[in-house]
């Protein structure tokens, strides 16, 4: 679903504003997390794996996703965590994981950061088993998030979205119109985007041409799950006004919009621009 949305700092004369609203698809399983793991659950069945195995931190909605989605589609599902030091009472998104039947392993961050990557499918105890990435980084994770684009009219000069492993931005690169320029923000501090992002893109065979993106890299508030406390404020502010009928977060969704109300403020010229809500609500 995409709708119109008018932020008030913005050049609403000149500037033409819509909303991707994916965070509709699902309450556990939304926005970009749904998209990743689509074509990675197809993959799942059509090689007979009954188990899912995929990585992430305490505070991962990737994990919940997982873990829901594997619900729902009778998988087994095990996930790996970052922090040997957690276990699955250590906040209320572990345990939910842990009470949709994932088993939950935890792990030194040293060691994580060698499996975070494990991707595609191996043997455990003679059946096959599909690892899925980190926050879904994969080729079937970038093709799913292409459906965030065509399931829209494209025809856009600018599209926001906020961006950690890279995936989705890939994806959204690969079916936006000629014309338009997008326009990411890192939710990691000192992160190198386009680097990264052409890094990923091998996986899919695509060229990444800096000219078509544009970095938005002063929004990141200190770093992943950082906040302060102008971010806090902006985040409250939009999601107690009704007139926005969505709300965002400050993890990802929250950096994305207070960067994009400052960067539309500057825009020139009639202009079309879409923002990506990416969903991941659970943790507000």
């Amino acid at each position: 679903m995409t709708q119109n949305l008018t932020l008030s700092k913005c050049n609403k004369d000149n500037v033409i504003l819509f909303v991707k609203r994916d965070d509709l698809i699902h309450h556990e399983v939304s926005g970009n997390k749904f998209r990743k793991l689509r074509y990675n659950i197809e993959k799942a069945k059509a090689q007979n794996c009954q188990t899912l195995i995929t990585y992430g931190g305490a505070y991962s909605n990737h994990l919940l996703a997982v873990a829901s989605l594997g619900r729902l589609e009778n998988l087994k599902t095990i996930g790996v965590v970052r922090g040997d030091e957690l276990n699955q009472d250590s906040n209320k998104l572990l345990k939910r994981c842990a009470d949709l039947g994932m088993q939950l392993r935890f792990i030194d961050r040293n060691q994580y950061k060698f499996k975070k990557r494990c991707d595609g499918i191996n043997h455990m105890d003679a059946e096959p088993v599909l690892h899925i990435p980190e926050g879904g980084a994969n080729r079937e994770g970038i093709l799913g998030c292409q459906d965030i684009i065509m399931e829209t009219n494209n025809d856009y000069d600018f599209i926001f979205v906020a961006q950690g492993t890279c995936t989705t931005s890939i994806g959204i690169y690969m079916a936006m119109a000629a014309k338009t320029k997008l326009i990411v923000v890192p939710v990691l501090k000192g992160f190198d985007s386009v680097k990264e992002m052409k890094k990923l893109a091998e996986k899919v065979n695509v060229k990444i041409h800096e000219d078509r993106i544009e970095v938005l890299a002063d929004y990141h508030f200190g770093g992943y799950a950082k906040s302060s406390t102008s971010l806090d404020q902006f985040v409250d502010s939009f999601n107690t006004n009704t007139q926005y009928q969505f709300n965002i977060e400050p993890v990802y969704t929250g950096k994305v919009m207070f960067a994009m109300q400052s960067y539309l403020a500057k825009v020139k010229g009639k202009k079309k621009a879409l923002f990506v809500h990416t969903g991941g609500l659970y943790n507000l």
